[in-house]
């Protein structure tokens, strides 16, 4: 893995989503659309704090503050691992971790905020992962073990499968 084009990637993906800002008014921030789906608000709390819990995460393997472990990644984080992306099916989050980490109605300040602390991490964080042991990983719930490294790749896989939600939200609506 490339620790400089994966940060590079994450960057690129947290300037689209704070101009993306930028482009939705107040009101259609929060509304859901039609058909049920998240809200634009919903999708930034959702990414947002995932980023950041996926940080603790990383940061907790790069500091040996996990249990040393063989174990290693579920089929899906194969796979997610191996092509950069997630599959092309639509995947669910489970009501589990929907319950552990809901989607809130936030406003477009929190959401700039809580891009300011995602950079922050990925800034504290990006130069940890090259001196972190592979042995020491932290339980994601659906992918497995994930070393640092593999944390801080989910970071920029997870971000840029949001941007393609935010892209079906728009297409939603009607031009404003």
């Amino acid at each position: 893995m490339n620790i400089a084009k994966e940060r590079s990637a994450i960057d690129k993906a947290l300037d689209d989503y704070r101009a993306k800002l930028d482009t939705i008014s107040d009101e259609l921030f929060t509304k859901n659309p039609e058909d049920g789906g998240w809200s634009y608000a919903e999708v930034y709390s959702h990414i947002l704090k995932a980023t950041l819990g996926s940080s603790i995460a990383l940061e907790r393997c790069t500091h040996s503050n996990c249990e040393p472990t063989k174990k290693g990644l579920t089929l899906l984080g194969c796979y997610m691992m191996l092509m950069g992306s997630f599959p092309p099916v639509r995947v669910k989050m489970s009501e589990a971790l929907a319950a552990k980490m809901p989607a809130e109605k936030i406003s477009k300040e929190d959401a700039r905020n809580l891009i300011v602390k995602c950079r922050k991490r990925i800034d504290d964080t990006a130069p940890l992962i090259k001196d972190s042991s592979p042995n020491f990983r932290s339980k994601h719930p659906r992918l497995g073990m994930l070393t640092a490294g593999q944390w801080f790749k989910f970071i920029r896989i997870h971000l840029y499968h949001h941007l393609k939600q935010l892209g079906r939200i728009e297409n939603k609506f009607p031009a404003m």
